[in-house]
């Protein structure tokens, strides 16, 4: 329970840090919050509770391949803030988008024999 309690606490001051940078300096904020931080902790916790390379594997070439729908969420998003629409309602629409592209990406990438 203690190792649990520990990744969430670890992972939240990771999240919470690049929020409250970015409140200071956008540019710096943006380049941590681009790393692949959530990617970076979860095959860290995966490797720690497995100790599998292969899982870490798997896991990386998942991700590579389901990152290129992400991308379309950061297309949309600024697209919609900066033409006047509200906070709320671009996220939704945003969120939306990428999760319909995610199904039409993973279906194709299924067909393709691609580890989606």
């Amino acid at each position: 329970m203690i190792y649990i309690i520990i990744k969430i606490v670890l992972t939240a001051l990771v999240i919470a840090g690049v929020s409250e940078l970015g409140r200071r300096n956008t540019a710096f904020a943006a380049m941590l919050a681009a790393l692949p931080l959530t990617s970076l902790l979860a095959m860290v916790w995966l490797y720690t509770d497995t100790k599998d390379p292969g899982r870490i594997a798997d896991l990386s070439a998942a991700i590579f391949w389901l990152v290129l729908p992400t991308l379309l969420f950061f297309l949309i998003l600024p697209w919609m803030l900066r033409h006047g629409y509200n906070f709320w309602l671009s996220i939704a629409v945003s969120s939306g988008v990428m999760v319909v592209f995610y199904l039409a990406y993973a279906a194709l990438g299924r067909k393709l024999g691609l580890p989606v």
